[in-house]
């Protein structure tokens, strides 16, 4: 597969999706983006926004397993991993595998349990494996966590802590649809009774793991010269020298620009990553990895004000 057929494959994705869900095309695009970059995405929006409903369709698309955890402030390690069980009739211990083992996984409302059972999922996310008692087990290769919140709802929530925050490559706020959008949807589902599944409303399957795995290795093969891995690596650094935050983002976030940057060059049909891919991802990709100073937040300034600043004042390679 080379970078046209990536591209073709990013089309009927994203038509497919389409059939369910109204609008959304830019989340769509980061979905896509963080799954042939080996990423994972966190999804911020107010409840009724479609989040989870979005997922399934991208799993179903995709032909990718998928499982789901609802996310509560009584969920334990083990309900996310799984848990070696003693079996009385062979006297030996069982692995009873937990839902984490998927490709992709909804983790729902992640912020509703303790910062203790959130890091459960950091080796997942990072190493794509887990660890049971000291052994080892490893996750597809094409693992990727879509985790969601409620921005609105504060009371009974934990917030995610900077090193689980870190593991996501992207987070997306997503926003009411426009009067238009939101008249399609009434008409599509105003009808139905209950919960429609993708299936129900002709969502497809249009790529399975060989074809998954092949888009990867186009991706891999995008080029990306100095100046763009420059510009990228200067943003990220912008970001620590400023008076506006306290915190700038990791080196990690600089290394994960520039694999978002050629993965979004694959989607566009192009075999080299160029500057514009970099200022299109920047936003999501860093909004959620850089901590205000105080004085930013008196004046009531936004973590989203200050990377647009940066992108502005930061010099763009020609």
């Amino acid at each position: 597969m080379d970078v046209t057929e990536v591209k073709a494959l990013a089309d009927a994705v994203r038509a497919e999706i389409g059939k369910a869900i109204v609008g959304q095309t830019e989340t769509i695009d980061l979905l896509l983006t963080a799954l042939f970059a080996r990423g994972h995405v966190l999804l911020e929006g107010p409840p009724g926004t479609a989040k989870t409903f979005l997922a399934q369709c991208f799993a179903q698309t995709l032909a990718l397993d998928y499982g789901r955890i609802q996310f509560t402030p009584d969920l334990m390690p083990a309900d996310i991993m799984g848990a070696n069980t003693f079996n009385f009739q062979t006297s030996s211990f069982t692995l009873t595998r937990g839902p984490v083992f998927c490709e992709l996984l909804l983790a729902d409302e992640i912020n509703r349990t303790p910062p203790k059972t959130q890091a459960a999922l950091l080796e997942a996310m990072q190493e794509r494996r887990v660890t049971l008692d000291g052994k080892a087990h490893e996750l597809s290769e094409r693992f990727m966590v879509v985790a969601t919140q409620n921005p609105l709802e504060q009371q009974g929530t934990y917030p995610l802590p900077e090193a689980q925050l870190d593991r996501f490559l992207f987070k997306q706020t997503l926003q009411y649809p426009t009067r238009e959008e939101e008249l399609r949807i009434v008409a599509a589902y105003g009808v139905r009774a209950g919960q429609a599944e993708p299936k129900d409303l002709g969502v497809g399957r249009v790529a399975d793991a060989k074809a998954l795995n092949a888009a990867h290795r186009a991706v891999a093969a995008v080029r990306l010269n100095d100046e763009v891995a420059g510009y990228a690596t200067d943003l990220v650094r912008a970001t620590r020298s400023t008076p506006d935050l306290q915190a700038g983002a990791s080196p990690r976030s600089a290394a994960q620009l520039a694999l978002a940057a050629r993965a979004r060059a694959a989607l566009d049909g192009r075999d080299y990553a160029i500057p514009d891919d970099v200022k299109a991802l920047a936003l999501p990709l860093l909004r959620h990895r850089v901590i205000l100073s105080p004085a930013a937040e008196i004046e009531g300034r936004r973590a989203e004000q200050v990377i647009e600043q940066l992108l502005q004042t930061s010099a763009v390679p020609r």
